[in-house]
Protein backbone atom coordinates (compact mmCIF):
# COMPACT_ATOMS: atom_id res chain seq x y z
CA UNK A 1 0.00 0.00 0.00
CA UNK A 2 1.29 3.47 -0.87
CA UNK A 3 2.48 5.47 2.11
CA UNK A 4 1.41 9.00 2.95
CA UNK A 5 4.96 10.22 2.50
CA UNK A 6 4.86 8.97 -1.10
CA UNK A 7 1.41 10.38 -1.80
CA UNK A 8 1.09 13.49 -3.94
CA UNK A 9 -2.36 13.30 -5.54
CA UNK A 10 -5.36 12.83 -3.23
CA UNK A 11 -8.44 12.16 -5.36
CA UNK A 12 -12.11 11.81 -4.50
CA UNK A 13 -15.15 9.76 -5.34
CA UNK A 14 -17.75 12.36 -4.43
CA UNK A 15 -21.41 11.56 -4.95
CA UNK A 16 -22.06 15.24 -5.62
CA UNK A 17 -20.34 14.63 -8.96
CA UNK A 18 -20.97 10.96 -9.71
CA UNK A 19 -23.76 8.40 -9.58
CA UNK A 20 -23.71 5.67 -6.94
CA UNK A 21 -23.67 2.86 -9.48
CA UNK A 22 -20.54 4.26 -11.14
CA UNK A 23 -18.24 4.44 -8.13
CA UNK A 24 -16.39 1.26 -9.09
CA UNK A 25 -15.57 2.48 -12.58
CA UNK A 26 -14.51 5.88 -11.25
CA UNK A 27 -12.23 4.16 -8.74
CA UNK A 28 -10.56 2.26 -11.59
CA UNK A 29 -10.04 5.43 -13.61
CA UNK A 30 -8.58 7.27 -10.63
CA UNK A 31 -6.20 4.42 -9.85
CA UNK A 32 -5.19 4.06 -13.50
CA UNK A 33 -4.61 7.81 -13.68
CA UNK A 34 -2.15 7.78 -10.80
CA UNK A 35 -4.16 8.80 -7.74
CA UNK A 36 -2.10 8.03 -4.63
CA UNK A 37 -4.99 8.07 -2.15
CA UNK A 38 -8.76 8.19 -2.70
CA UNK A 39 -11.55 9.41 -0.44
CA UNK A 40 -15.18 8.37 -0.63
CA UNK A 41 -17.28 11.40 0.24
CA UNK A 42 -21.04 10.92 0.12
CA UNK A 43 -22.82 13.80 1.81
CA UNK A 44 -26.51 13.11 2.24
CA UNK A 45 -26.19 9.37 1.73
CA UNK A 46 -27.19 6.86 4.35
CA UNK A 47 -24.70 4.82 6.30
CA UNK A 48 -25.83 1.69 4.42
CA UNK A 49 -25.40 3.37 1.03
CA UNK A 50 -21.90 4.49 1.98
CA UNK A 51 -20.94 1.04 3.16
CA UNK A 52 -22.18 -0.55 -0.07
CA UNK A 53 -20.21 1.93 -2.15
CA UNK A 54 -17.11 1.37 -0.04
CA UNK A 55 -17.42 -2.37 -0.51
CA UNK A 56 -17.45 -1.87 -4.30
CA UNK A 57 -14.48 0.50 -4.25
CA UNK A 58 -12.14 -1.18 -1.76
CA UNK A 59 -11.20 -4.26 -3.83
CA UNK A 60 -10.24 -1.96 -6.71
CA UNK A 61 -8.13 0.41 -4.64
CA UNK A 62 -6.53 -2.47 -2.73
CA UNK A 63 -5.49 -4.17 -5.98
CA UNK A 64 -3.89 -0.89 -7.08
CA UNK A 65 -2.19 -0.44 -3.67
CA UNK A 66 -4.06 2.84 -3.19
CA UNK A 67 -5.37 3.62 0.33
CA UNK A 68 -9.09 4.30 0.63
CA UNK A 69 -10.42 6.99 2.98
CA UNK A 70 -14.00 7.14 4.26
CA UNK A 71 -15.25 10.63 4.98
CA UNK A 72 -17.12 11.14 8.27
CA UNK A 73 -18.25 7.56 8.92
CA UNK A 74 -15.67 6.03 11.23
CA UNK A 75 -17.81 2.97 11.85
CA UNK A 76 -18.04 2.23 8.13
CA UNK A 77 -14.26 2.64 7.72
CA UNK A 78 -13.72 0.23 10.61
CA UNK A 79 -16.25 -2.35 9.40
CA UNK A 80 -15.15 -2.35 5.76
CA UNK A 81 -11.46 -2.26 6.62
CA UNK A 82 -10.24 0.92 4.92
CA UNK A 83 -6.89 2.48 5.73
CA UNK A 84 -8.19 5.88 6.80
CA UNK A 85 -11.17 7.87 7.99
CA UNK A 86 -11.32 11.66 7.55
CA UNK A 87 -13.10 14.11 9.85
CA UNK A 88 -13.52 17.86 9.72
CA UNK A 89 -12.53 20.19 12.55
CA UNK A 90 -16.13 20.58 13.61
CA UNK A 91 -16.87 16.87 13.53
CA UNK A 92 -13.86 16.04 15.68
CA UNK A 93 -13.08 18.85 18.12
CA UNK A 94 -16.54 20.39 18.46
CA UNK A 95 -17.79 17.11 19.86
CA UNK A 96 -15.35 17.42 22.76
CA UNK A 97 -12.69 15.04 21.54
CA UNK A 98 -9.04 15.99 21.96
CA UNK A 99 -7.13 12.90 20.81
CA UNK A 100 -7.57 10.53 17.89
CA UNK A 101 -6.86 7.72 20.33
CA UNK A 102 -10.22 8.44 21.94
CA UNK A 103 -11.81 7.04 18.78
CA UNK A 104 -9.21 4.63 17.44
CA UNK A 105 -7.47 2.09 19.64
CA UNK A 106 -3.71 1.61 19.56
CA UNK A 107 -4.09 -1.91 18.18
CA UNK A 108 -6.18 -0.81 15.18
CA UNK A 109 -4.64 -0.31 11.75
CA UNK A 110 -7.16 2.40 10.90
CA UNK A 111 -5.78 5.94 10.96
CA UNK A 112 -7.43 9.36 10.82
CA UNK A 113 -6.97 12.51 8.79
CA UNK A 114 -8.23 15.88 10.00
CA UNK A 115 -9.07 19.12 8.22
CA UNK A 116 -7.55 22.49 9.11
CA UNK A 117 -8.43 26.02 8.05
CA UNK A 118 -5.95 28.08 10.10
CA UNK A 119 -2.57 27.68 11.85
CA UNK A 120 -4.04 27.05 15.30
CA UNK A 121 -6.26 24.33 13.89
CA UNK A 122 -3.32 22.66 12.15
CA UNK A 123 -1.26 22.64 15.35
CA UNK A 124 -4.19 21.26 17.31
CA UNK A 125 -4.77 18.50 14.74
CA UNK A 126 -1.11 17.47 14.85
CA UNK A 127 -1.20 17.35 18.64
CA UNK A 128 -4.40 15.28 18.47
CA UNK A 129 -2.55 12.53 16.61
CA UNK A 130 -3.83 12.92 13.06
CA UNK A 131 -2.08 10.84 10.40
CA UNK A 132 -2.31 13.67 7.87
CA UNK A 133 -3.93 17.08 7.47
CA UNK A 134 -6.10 18.68 4.83
CA UNK A 135 -5.36 22.42 4.51
CA UNK A 136 -7.87 24.74 2.92
CA UNK A 137 -9.99 25.61 1.13
CA UNK A 138 -7.23 27.38 -0.77
CA UNK A 139 -9.67 28.88 -3.26
CA UNK A 140 -13.44 29.17 -3.44
CA UNK A 141 -14.97 25.83 -4.34
CA UNK A 142 -18.48 24.63 -5.21
CA UNK A 143 -17.76 21.50 -3.20
CA UNK A 144 -17.99 23.61 -0.02
CA UNK A 145 -19.54 26.86 -1.16
CA UNK A 146 -20.05 28.11 2.40
CA UNK A 147 -16.36 27.82 3.32
CA UNK A 148 -14.21 30.97 3.23
CA UNK A 149 -10.99 30.50 1.21
CA UNK A 150 -7.80 30.59 3.28
CA UNK A 151 -5.57 31.60 0.36
CA UNK A 152 -2.00 30.81 -0.59
CA UNK A 153 -0.54 32.43 2.52
CA UNK A 154 -1.78 29.53 4.61
CA UNK A 155 0.00 27.11 2.27
CA UNK A 156 3.24 28.94 2.97
CA UNK A 157 2.63 28.72 6.72
CA UNK A 158 1.91 24.99 6.46
CA UNK A 159 5.08 24.39 4.47
CA UNK A 160 7.18 26.26 7.03
CA UNK A 161 5.62 24.77 10.15
CA UNK A 162 4.06 21.35 9.52
CA UNK A 163 6.40 18.43 8.87
CA UNK A 164 3.82 15.64 8.74
CA UNK A 165 2.02 14.90 5.43
CA UNK A 166 -0.54 17.55 4.53
CA UNK A 167 -2.62 18.18 1.43
CA UNK A 168 -3.77 21.50 -0.01
CA UNK A 169 -7.47 21.36 -0.86
CA UNK A 170 -10.16 23.59 -2.27
CA UNK A 171 -10.74 24.85 -5.79
CA UNK A 172 -7.44 23.49 -7.12
CA UNK A 173 -7.24 23.02 -10.88
CA UNK A 174 -4.51 22.78 -13.50
CA UNK A 175 -4.49 26.55 -14.00
CA UNK A 176 -3.85 27.46 -10.36
CA UNK A 177 -1.83 24.39 -9.40
CA UNK A 178 1.53 26.11 -10.13
CA UNK A 179 0.63 28.89 -7.67
CA UNK A 180 -0.31 26.33 -5.01
CA UNK A 181 2.98 24.48 -5.48
CA UNK A 182 4.87 27.76 -5.57
CA UNK A 183 3.39 28.68 -2.20
CA UNK A 184 4.89 25.55 -0.67
CA UNK A 185 2.39 22.72 -1.09
CA UNK A 186 3.72 19.36 -2.28
CA UNK A 187 0.53 17.34 -2.00
CA UNK A 188 -2.92 18.32 -3.25
CA UNK A 189 -6.51 17.15 -3.04
CA UNK A 190 -8.50 17.54 -6.24
CA UNK A 191 -12.24 16.99 -6.50
CA UNK A 192 -14.28 18.67 -9.24
CA UNK A 193 -11.38 19.40 -11.60
CA UNK A 194 -10.96 15.63 -11.98
CA UNK A 195 -14.49 14.30 -11.52
CA UNK A 196 -16.02 16.83 -13.93
CA UNK A 197 -13.35 16.31 -16.58
CA UNK A 198 -14.33 14.54 -19.83
CA UNK A 199 -11.75 11.83 -19.10
CA UNK A 200 -11.08 11.15 -15.43
CA UNK A 201 -7.98 9.02 -16.00
CA UNK A 202 -6.38 11.64 -18.25
CA UNK A 203 -7.25 14.42 -15.81
CA UNK A 204 -5.52 12.47 -13.04
CA UNK A 205 -2.48 11.96 -15.19
CA UNK A 206 -2.28 15.66 -15.99
CA UNK A 207 -2.21 16.55 -12.29
CA UNK A 208 0.21 13.78 -11.41
CA UNK A 209 2.70 14.94 -14.03
CA UNK A 210 2.89 18.31 -12.27
CA UNK A 211 3.38 16.75 -8.84
CA UNK A 212 6.27 14.38 -9.43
Amino acid sequence: MKSLMEARLYAFIDTAYCEHNKVGEIARQLCDGGADIIQLRAKGCTRLEIRRMAEKILPITTAAQVPLVINDFLDVAREVGTAYCHLGQEDFFASGRQQVSELIGASEKLRMGLSSHAPDQAVRAVQAGAAYLGAGPVFATPTKAEAKPVGLEYMGWMAANITMPWFAIGGINLDNLPAVLGAGARRVCVVSAILKAPHIRKACQAFKQQLI
